[in-house]
């Protein structure tokens, strides 16, 4: 029984490592190293339901999902932080939404990457995009008022982050990446999964 267990983990770090697409900017590395501070932008967040559901509540259970991925994420890069294995600052959440909210982010009002750092004071913005096949939340299927059969057994997920400095005002790194399966069933063991490889390939890893 252990030796499958092993293999089934093996096979997941596999699946999990082998599909991710990564951009690195000729002077990612150059360009982090005089970074000292940056913010996670709340990440976007699409569910694709297979019927039709409720518009409002859709949109509200996306705006929740993305809250969660957003706390999950800095919680992830936080602890990194205090074992020393990332040397950049990661600005509270909190303090991120709060300048956002006050400069009308969340208003339908575009702002580009560059914008958001400036209103943030930071140097460099990480983006996210999550595309769901159902929700990851507990409750979010009775909240949405869906049946059975809306959406799939498994939660296919794919993500892409991005981080973008704010002086040269350019794209520095992109990491995209597709998870099957039931990797990833709530939204902290999905951050958890995604950042774990996805952070030693960041140009902010101690190495």
């Amino acid at each position: 029984m252990s030796k499958i267990k092993t293999l089934l983990v093996l096979s997941t770090v596999f699946l999990f490592s082998s599909c991710a697409k990564i951009y690195f900017s000729p002077d990612a590395n150059t360009r982090a190293a005089s970074h000292e501070v940056i913010a996670i932008a709340p990440p976007k967040v699409s569910i694709a339901a297979r019927k039709k559901v409720d518009a409002e509540a859709m949109k509200e259970q996306q705006n929740t999902e993305s809250t969660n991925f957003q706390k999950e994420m800095y919680s992830w890069l936080l602890r990194r932080k205090m074992q020393n294995r990332i040397f950049v600052e990661v600005q509270d959440v909190e303090t991120t939404n709060a300048k956002l909210r006050k400069a009308g982010y969340f208003d339908d009002n575009p702002m580009t990457p560059n914008e958001v750092c400036k209103v943030l004071g930071v140097d460099a913005l990480v983006t996210s995009n999550y595309a769901l096949t159902k929700p990851m939340s507990d409750g979010a299927a009775v909240a949405l008022g869906v049946l059975v059969g809306v959406w799939g057994a498994t939660n296919n997920t794919t993500v892409t982050m991005e981080i973008h400095d704010n002086e040269a005002s350019k794209l520095l790194w992109n990491y995209n990446h597709r998870i099957s399966g039931s990797v990833g069933s709530t939204p902290a063991s999905l951050v958890d999964n995604l950042m774990r490889n996805a952070s030693k390939r960041m140009p902010y890893s101690v190495r």
